[in-house]
């Protein structure tokens, strides 16, 4: 019996599709071994040469918004046809190289997170991560990891068990005692060379930022910053969702050929799980530490900021009153500040406001300035610009005051007032003072009665 002749699956051409790219960094372009892909000035595909494609597919595999696609002539489509006739019942054909990338990622599992600590008190983001990591980890089926360092920071191990980690890998040694790039970076090295994670998190904090851009660097694999959402795909990898082109547009980034994938997280974007107390863990203990004389810079002294007790901290606000461009000028912001004061909220400001000085950035809300999460949100004379929303839009209750009904503020709000926000915030000033007098007036008449 004669053997049935193998066929081989034909390879096409590459055909760039209308409307799809989003300008991702020419991945396409930098994949293709032959340079056959024209790119335009704004980092779009404009041609294929089809007398230099060889069908390999690799732009196609490159591309996450299916930008380009496979065409056949019709004796090709044909082959095909025959082709996966042979295939059905059999296994699928995959290239040599992609068999030596999917083998390279397969060693890699886990979903870490880096825990950041001050003084032996840990960032609350961590424990936002934590809760984040437990999701992925689920999906992934694999174990979540809390990465301590520091000095006499075991302690920490067991919190981050009752926040949901499975174990804890502990570095302790007085070289960590406080945080130095140097230190912390060989150190994380150290243990993605020794223990291969998939994705690592971090928060999106001066420390965070500093240290997760460090080891990315090192381990050379991809990295990217300030994600307000992050999801496994179909495939395994980490949807890393962050806003781009200035805060126009949500962008899903993919590290879908290296390993670990990284991401940096802002404080409150993330919800922070319930703590069960009592959770047990394994904790991993590892010995390395760098030389003290091999770290080149030294703390020679801790400057703690004597006024920082009397600063508030927007991002924690429970009730936040935020102003923007339609206050006009910065003496109208203390209608927002007898509200607040009646309310026991925290006044805060778009990023117009803050740039025309009518209040200091540490009070922006927005992309640029603090993500926040507070039970209610309100936002005075504020338009409703993308990169604003982006910090807000996760608060409990969103009430927004503005004279344009067209605002896109109204999209994401809970509750809107369509008016003049100086006849609208003073006669919600005084209402709250007559109720809050009417409640004060029960409790004296109650108190005489007894």
């Amino acid at each position: 019996m004669s053997e049935i002749k193998k066929i081989e699956k034909p390879r096409g051409k590459a055909r760039i599709l209308d409307g799809k790219c989003v300008a991702c960094g020419e991945r396409c372009a930098s994949s293709c071994p032959v340079d056959c892909i024209e790119m335009n000035d704004a980092g779009e595909p404009m041609s294929v040469e089809l007398e230099k494609c060889i069908g390999c597919a690799k732009c196609i595999k490159a591309c996450s918004v299916d930008a380009l696609e496979m065409f056949y002539t019709q004796e090709e489509l044909d082959l095909l046809k025959q082709w996966e006739g042979q295939q059905s019942g059999g296994e699928e054909e995959i290239d040599e190289e992609e068999v030596k990338l999917r083998e390279k990622l397969a060693q890699y599992q886990g979903v870490w997170v880096f825990i950041e600590q001050y003084d032996g008190e840990v960032a609350k983001v961590s424990w936002e991560l934590l809760g984040t990591g437990r999701q992925l980890a689920d999906q992934r089926k694999v174990e979540l990891t809390a990465v301590v360092i520091g000095h006499q920071v075991e302690p920490m191990c067991q919190e981050s068990f009752d926040y949901g980690a499975d174990q804890a890998i502990l570095l302790d040694a007085p070289v960590y005692n406080h945080y130095r790039t140097q230190a912390f970076n060989d150190a994380i090295v150290h243990l993605v060379d020794k223990h291969k994670p998939e994705i690592i998190l971090m928060g999106a904090t001066g420390q965070g930022r500093d240290l997760a851009g460090a080891v990315a660097t090192v381990v050379k694999t991809g990295l990217t910053a300030d994600c307000t959402g992050l999801a496994i795909d179909e495939r395994g990898n980490l949807a890393q969702t962050r806003p781009a082109f200035g805060g126009n547009i949500m962008a899903t980034i993919m590290c879908d050929r290296y390993r670990p994938q990284m991401a940096t997280v802002r404080p409150h974007v993330m919800t922070m799980p319930e703590r069960q107390n009592g959770q047990n863990g394994v904790i991993i203990r590892d010995d390395f530490a760098p030389k003290e004389e091999d770290i080149l810079v030294k703390v020679l002294e801790v400057l703690r900021d004597k006024d920082s007790r009397d600063k508030i901290d927007i991002s924690g606000a429970e009730i936040i009153v935020s102003g923007g461009r339609g206050m006009m000028n910065k003496e109208n912001f203390s209608i927002l500040n007898e509200l607040a004061e009646e309310l026991g909220a925290v006044v805060g400001a778009s990023r117009s406001a803050v740039d025309s000085g009518w209040k200091p950035h540490d009070r922006q809300v927005g992309q640029t300035g603090k993500t926040v999460r507070p039970q209610i949100y309100i936002a005075c004379g504020i338009s409703g610009a993308i990169q604003h929303m982006v910090g807000m839009q996760d608060s409990d209750i969103i009430i927004a005051i503005n004279r344009d009904p067209e605002a896109p503020i109204f999209q994401v709000a809970t509750y809107g007032i369509v008016g003049d926000l100086f006849q609208v915030v003073p006669a919600l000033t005084r209402r709250i003072r007559e109720l809050k007098e009417q409640r004060h007036s029960g409790s004296v008449a109650l108190d005489t009665a007894v």
